[in-house]
């Protein structure tokens, strides 16, 4: 039997599997009927909602590829962004307290999803210990990346909370084991600024002035990251004005150091680094 296997048509994985997938350990896997464990595979359509506001919660679903926005809506029908899960992330723990889905789950993309039934999971950490403690630490590696993004909005500038958020998808991309500098967004900007606490047109106009100081550069949906470090300690941009100049001077000089020297002189004699 090999991973991804076939059952009746669908996919299913082994503990094995799926924990690796979580990125979590559990040193008596070995004593766990591993083969007795496979767990079903389910795909969805790109704005497929896989569990509404007020469903019923059984079931956690863990993102095995693809990529999804978690939200909250109130009652004027006003989307708040709370998540964009991606491959290794679990959804549904808002379910676990009331017995009903606290948020709702859409898919962004094309996404495969491996079903994870609490009965289940729950009668496994009985019997092993090592699996309940795993699946908490899970939880709580969620929590805390909550937590993170918490403090961020209420501590960064508008501009430092949009690089805070690039840079955190290139450490996602990367932990998938893709380009870590070259990526297509896969959520809009207004989800991207409903996620920040921003508006559409600031995520807009922040990406663009990254885009003009060569931080970035920006393709529709496509972002190269260029200066990294400098997406890292941003604070605050500069003024619109001063950033223009800046500008105007990076061209000269950049046209100054591709021309050819007058006379035959060298260049050295007109610019100064």
């Amino acid at each position: 039997m090999e991973a991804g296997r076939q059952r009746q048509g669908r996919l299913w994985s082994n503990l094995k599997e799926v924990c690796d997938l979580l990125h979590i350990y559990i040193p008596t896997m070995s004593s766990i009927g591993d083969e007795e464990l496979l767990f079903q595979h389910v795909q969805f359509k790109s704005g497929q909602r896989i569990h509404t506001i007020g469903q019923p919660f059984d079931t956690l679903y863990i993102v095995n590829s693809g990529f999804l926005k978690t939200l909250l809506i109130d009652e004027f029908g006003n989307e708040q962004v709370l998540s964009f899960p991606m491959k290794g992330d679990i959804l549904g723990v808002d379910g676990i307290h009331s017995k009903q889905h606290a948020s709702e789950a859409v898919a962004l993309s094309d996404c495969d999803l491996i079903l994870l039934p609490f009965k289940k999971l729950t009668a496994l950490g009985r019997t092993h210990i090592e699996m309940e403690h795993a699946m908490y630490s899970v939880m709580s590696r969620e929590l805390v990346r909550e937590q993170a993004m918490v403090g961020m909005l209420g501590a960064l500038s508008a501009e430092a909370r949009v690089a805070r958020f690039l840079v955190s998808l290139s450490d996602r991309y990367s932990q998938m084991g893709y380009s870590s500098k070259l990526f297509n967004l896969r959520m809009t900007r207004h989800e991207i600024g409903s996620y920040l606490g921003l508006t559409l047109e600031t995520v807009s106009r922040t990406l663009s002035a990254f885009n003009e100081i060569g931080m970035i550069t920006v393709d529709q949906r496509t972002i190269c990251i260029r200066e990294l470090d400098a997406l890292k300690t941003l604070r605050r941009l500069p003024p619109s004005r001063s950033r223009a100049k800046q500008l105007a001077a990076n061209k000269l000089k950049s046209a100054a150091n591709k021309a050819p020297p007058p006379n035959g002189e060298s260049w050295g004699q007109f610019v100064t680094a």
